[in-house]
């Protein structure tokens, strides 16, 4: 068994009961191998990437404990994405009922070709960054680059908005 490690997960929904949504992911994580220590509030995001004709987002970030290791961690999210009703559409970027990402691992570098920590777009997105210096605002990439610099540099193009409180973590 792996050491428990302290992670990070990024949630989405645009269709539906979006925050309903998100709430699910959360309360159906603490059925597996994956306890939730913290959830950020939510935000209501602009479409970014391939899509942008469509629904805004919310979006949630949840700091994690967990001995799984990164792929295995994987394989619970997508499978709780799938019991959650998440359809594969195949387009990149486009509407989606329930998103869940991993996004940090402790300090693992991992690199698969279903998995790459930290997240390739960890320090590129607004809507990934700003709940997850809400959980902890010293956060860095196990290579030592800190998230709350890469937010200053990429300016205010992505539209993050504060939607609601964080998300119920369970008893």
């Amino acid at each position: 068994m792996s050491p428990r490690r302290v992670g990070y997960l990024g949630l989405g929904s645009n269709v539906g009961e979006r925050r309903e949504n998100l709430q699910r992911a959360v309360d159906g994580l603490a059925a597996q191998a994956v306890r939730v220590l913290h959830s950020s509030s939510t935000y209501d995001t602009d479409p970014v990437g391939e899509v942008l004709d469509q629904p805004a987002f919310l979006n949630a970030c949840l700091q994690v404990e967990t001995a799984l290791d990164p792929e295995a961690l994987l394989d619970v999210c997508k499978e709780l994405e799938r019991e959650l009703g998440r359809l594969e559409s195949g387009q990149i970027h486009g509407p989606r009922l329930i998103d869940v990402d991993v996004l940090l691992l402790g300090d693992l570098e991992h690199t698969s070709p279903r998995l790459q920590l930290p997240h390739e777009e960890l320090l590129t997105r607004r809507f990934v960054l700003i709940p997850l210096l809400e959980l902890d605002f010293e956060l860095e990439t196990p290579a030592g680059e800190r998230l709350a610099n890469a937010l200053v540099e990429l300016g205010f193009e992505q539209g993050v908005r504060l939607a609601g409180p964080p998300l119920e973590l369970a008893p």
